[in-house]
């Protein structure tokens, strides 16, 4: 644990993956452009997000899964289309979380891990409430359905990265690397953690998965 601990402490290492990362956006926004523009806006955000905490493994996911360029569509790819939607928005809490407790407060461990919990779950069902609202669902049914259907998800992604977060990065600050570099890690891993319990949700009928691309492109060119 100490030489892995030693190894992401190295500002070359966070510069070399924030490069790295960069260039995954560009190529993402550039497909999205050009190649895949009928993608809905909240699933183009979702990608953004992902590839922008994941960089080549976030790109790689959109890549065989997320374009209608795919071959076919499968419960896996389905899955992988859900589980990024849910990483888009609990990363964002999880970050925020983080950046508040400490980077900005300097508290302990244990208050890390609850405001960037309570966090994460505000961000991952607004992700889901907001467009069942829109749909012309009920702020109750809404909740009741994102509650029902994301719970699992997020609580498996959140449990995983936010304790490899602490593991990893201990009491380190924002002016250290390994600050950095274990978010990175754990929020990729919280992905991982969180992509089978995804395709279980789809296969129990408990989530429906996010839409088909291909589906998606033919119903704009209708």
């Amino acid at each position: 644990m100490n030489s892995l601990q030693e190894f992401l402490n190295q500002w070359w290492l966070v510069g070399l993956w924030a490069m790295i990362t960069l260039a995954c956006v560009a190529v993402l926004l550039r497909d999205l452009k050009y190649e895949n523009p009928e993608i809905g806006g909240l699933m183009k955000l979702v990608w953004v997000f992902t590839v922008a905490y994941s960089g080549p493994l976030g790109l790689w996911l959109y890549w065989k899964t997320g374009r209608k360029q795919i071959s076919n569509d499968s419960i896996w790819r389905r899955g992988a289309r859900s589980v990024a939607h849910c990483y888009s928005g609990c990363g964002l809490g999880e970050i925020t979380g983080v950046f508040i407790t400490v980077g900005l407060l300097s508290l302990n461990n244990w208050w890390v891990a609850g405001v960037t919990f309570v966090l994460a779950y505000v961000a991952g069902f607004a992700l889901t409430v907001g467009p069942l609202m829109q749909e012309g669902v009920g702020f109750k049914q809404a909740m009741l359905d994102a509650v029902y259907s994301e719970t699992p998800s997020i609580t498996v992604m959140e449990i995983v990265a936010i304790s490899v977060d602490l593991i990893l990065a201990g009491s380190a600050t924002m002016g250290q690397p390994i600050f950095w570099a274990s978010l990175i890690v754990s929020l990729t891993l919280g992905l991982l953690a969180a992509y089978p319990v995804n395709v279980l949700l789809i296969r129990m009928g408990v989530k429906e998965g996010m839409h088909d691309p291909r589906e998606m492109a033919a119903h704009q060119h209708h």
